[in-house]
C-alpha cells in the first residue's frame, strides 16, 4: 500500500513524500497512523542542521531525514507467530512521522527489535491516541526527575516550559516537591506551568532569576534545577540557582556544546552535574533497574487516568500532515507559541 511521511530533504527544508509498505511478515506487525507529536526541540534542531562535530546530533542526522518519535498507530494486520498483539489494539512508539508502518518483533512472541528495548506499548482503551502520544516525551521528562535523585519535600527549579519542561512540573508536583519554581519567558507557558503544579511562575530569562530564587528559598536557594532548553548560556546561570551540594540535570542538548561555559560555584559549591537522554533506560526490569519503558509508560498513563497529570490543555495546535511543510516553516519563525502539536493522520 501506499504510505505518507514527512521528510527533511535537507537542512531547512520539509516535504511529504511517498512510500511503498508491504504486508506484514513473520513476527511483524502492520499500522495505520492516527495521531503523532512534533518533539519541537528536538526536530526543530534536526531541521535546521547546525551541529558541531562529535555531538549526537552530528552522529545522527543524516539527510534526507525522517523525524518524529512519538506516534499511536492502530495495528490492521499482522504476520505470523505474532501472539500478544491483535488487530485494532493502538500502539503508542517511537515511530517516524508516518501513514503506514511495520514493527518488527524480536523473539516473535514477546520482544519487539527496537533501540534499547523501547517497545511499543499498547494504549489503554480509556486513553485517546492524542493522549497517547506524549508517551515517549513523558518518559524522558521522567527520566529526567529520576535522575534529578528529586526527593519529597524539595524545592526544585525547572528553566524552560517547553513540552518536557510542563511534563516535569507536573511530575514533580505528583512526587511532592515543596516548591517548583518555572521559569520561561513566555507568560502563557507559565501559566500553564502554575496550573499544573508550579508553585512560582518566573517571567525572565535564566540570568535574571537568581535573586528572586534567593527571595523565593529565604536564602537556601534550589536543592535541584532540571535544564530542560538547551541553549548554551542557561548552563552557568542555573548553576547559580543551587545551594550547597545541590544537583542540576541538562535535560535539553545543546548541539553546539563548545558554547556551554559553567561559570562559578561548580567546586566550591559541591555542585552535581548530570545529563539525561531519552533513550537511557533499562532494558529488562530488575531489582535493580526497575524503570523500563513500560512501567515508565504505566505511570504516565495511571496519572492521566487520575487526573494527577494532563496533557490535553498542552496542545496548541492540530494539523494534517499533509500541511507539514508550513507547519515546521511556523515553528521555525516563532514557537514560544506552540507547545503539543499534533499531527492528525486521520485528516488525510
Amino acid at each position: 500500500m501506499k504510505s505518507k511521511y514527512v521528510v527533511f530533504p535537507a537542512a531547512r527544508q520539509v516535504d511529504v513524500w511517498e512510500e511503498e509498505v508491504s504486508a506484514p511478515g513473520a513476527g511483524e506487525v502492520l499500522c495505520r497512523a492516527e495521531k503523532s507529536l512534533i518533539s519541537i526541540g528536538t526536530e526543530l534542531h534536526c531541521l535546521n542542521g547546525i551541529f558541531e562535530p562529535g555531538t549526537n546530533w552530528d552522529d545522527w542526522v543524516s539527510y534526507p531525514f525522517r523525524p518524529g518519535y512519538s506516534m499511536v498507530g492502530r495495528v490492521i494486520a499482522v504476520g505470523a507467530g505474532v501472539e500478544h498483539i491483535k488487530v485494532g489494539d493502538r500502539l503508542a512508539s517511537y515511530d517516524f512521522h508516518q501513514q503506514h508502518y511495520k514493527i518488527r518483533l524480536r523473539d516473535v512472541a514477546k520482544r519487539f527489535d527496537v533501540p534499547d528495548g523501547i517497545a511499543p506499548f499498547v494504549l489503554p482503551a480509556d486513553i485517546s491516541s492524542e493522549d497517547g502520544t506524549w508517551r515517549s516525551l513523558a518518559c524522558t521528562a521522567q527520566n529526567a526527575v529520576r535522575r534529578a535523585d528529586f526527593r519529597f519535600g524539595e524545592a526544585v527549579g525547572v528553566v524552560g516550559l517547553g513540552i518536557l519542561g510542563q511534563l516535569a512540573v507536573q511530575y514533580l508536583a505528583a512526587g511532592g516537591a515543596k516548591t517548583i519554581v518555572a521559569i520561561d519567558t513566555a507568560p502563557a507557558r507559565l501559566r500553564l506551568a502554575e496550573q499544573h503544579g508550579a508553585t512560582h511562575g518566573l517571567q525572565m530569562d535564566v540570568r535574571g532569576a537568581v535573586d528572586a530564587v534567593r527571595e523565593i528559598t529565604g536564602g537556601w536557594m534550589l536543592d535541584a534545577v532540571l535544564e530542560v532548553t538547551g541553549v548554551p548560556a542557561a548552563l552557568a546561570p542555573s548553576i547559580q540557582l543551587l545551594r550547597r551540594l545541590g544537583r542540576l540535570v541538562l535535560l535539553g542538548d545543546t548541539p553546539t556544546p563548545s558554547r556551554q561555559h559553567l561559570g562559578p560555584g561548580v567546586v566550591s559549591n559541591s555542585i552535581s552535574i548530570a545529563g539525561i537522554h531519552g533513550y537511557a533506560m533499562a532494558e529488562e526490569r530488575n531489582a535493580f533497574t526497575p524503570w523500563t519503558s513500560e512501567e515508565m509508560s504505566r505511570v504516565f498513563f495511571t496519572y492521566l487516568r487520575r487526573g494527577t497529570m494532563r496533557v490535553s490543555d498542552l496542545v496548541t495546535h492540530r494539523h494534517s500532515p499533509a500541511d507539514a511543510a508550513a507547519v515546521y516553516s511556523d515553528l521555525l519563525a516563532e514557537r514560544r507559541g506552540a507547545l503539543g502539536v499534533i499531527l492528525d493522520w486521520e485528516r488525510l
